[in-house]
């Protein structure tokens, strides 16, 4: 269903994003494309994982210290992009960024396998690497030192919130006859403009 002007756009989002996750062809549905830039304005982009989302935003977790997270520190803005090829289906996202709470990110963290969580530890995310046995041995030595009981949130990783300004949904058409919308936050309420494909 392609979004009407007085549609909520968390709705339709939710509405696509069930489509992809019940979409069997499709393996990472919260699989998505983060764009962020430094505050020189040059643009850098990889794939982080959706792992929640309302009214209040987008939420992805990351390592603090990891390129993201400085070009994040310096230029508080970014952008989502999730493209579902096997339903033809696109969203763009952009916005500002912020930290999620400790206790979203530490309830989250808690929620995640042992062994991700050893991970998380183990990785100075962006740093240069001697090379994978450096990182090995520091998965070991974590893992022996969290053996027994529950391993904490290390306080250099956590959650951003991306507070969506502008959300625009794309369908596939025939011959290139596609579908735009795009839908542009005004204080409480959303501007919404159809565009050429």
């Amino acid at each position: 269903m392609f979004p009407k002007e007085n549609d909520n756009p968390f709705e339709v989002f939710a509405s696509w994003y069930k489509e992809a996750e019940d979409c069997k062809q499709i393996t990472q549905p919260d699989a998505v494309n983060l764009a962020t830039a430094t505050k020189e304005a040059i643009p850098s982009s990889r794939m982080v994982l959706l792992k929640g989302y309302n009214k209040d935003g987008f939420v992805f977790f990351t390592n603090y210290g990891s390129r993201k997270a400085a070009e994040l520190q310096d230029n508080p803005h970014a952008a989502l992009c999730f493209f579902w090829q096997q339903i033809g289906k696109q969203i763009r996202i952009t916005g500002k960024v912020e930290k999620v709470s400790p206790e979203e990110s530490d309830e989250y963290f808690a929620s995640r396998p042992k062994q991700s969580q050893i991970g998380a530890w183990a990785s100075k995310q962006s740093q240069p690497l001697g090379g994978k046995k450096e990182l090995l041995a520091e998965v070991a030595k974590i893992g022996i030192k969290y053996n027994i009981g529950t391993v904490p949130r290390p306080q250099f990783w956590g959650g951003y919130r991306l507070i969506p300004d502008a959300i625009e949904f794309w369908q596939l058409g025939d011959f290139r006859i596609h579908d735009r919308m795009v839908f542009q936050r005004s204080g409480q309420s959303w501007n919404v403009q159809r565009l050429y494909p």
